[in-house]
């Protein structure tokens, strides 16, 4: 049986796939997050509610499904 945050993380996955799909296929558009970005997401997401700057009422699973592929793929341009 899969935890809650295994199924988060891929509920995160599926809405950045979807997302990313819908805006290359409809507008010609790449989903990319900053890789610095997604790294304060994620800080943001870590810590407790009494210790955010900025309240986020996104789980940690979702960030991380979220901005995986920013932190794993690196894109350049030409």
């Amino acid at each position: 049986m899969f935890t809650p945050f295994l199924l988060l993380m891929a509920a995160g996955v599926g809405l950045r796939l979807t997302l990313s799909w819908i805006l290359s296929t409809r507008f010609g558009l790449e989903l990319a997050i900053p890789q610095a970005l997604a790294g304060a997401l994620l800080v943001l997401a870590c810590l407790p509610s009494w210790l955010q700057p900025i309240p986020l009422p996104i789980p940690l699973g979702v960030a991380l499904g979220v901005v995986l592929p920013d932190l794993l793929l690196t894109r350049r341009g030409l």
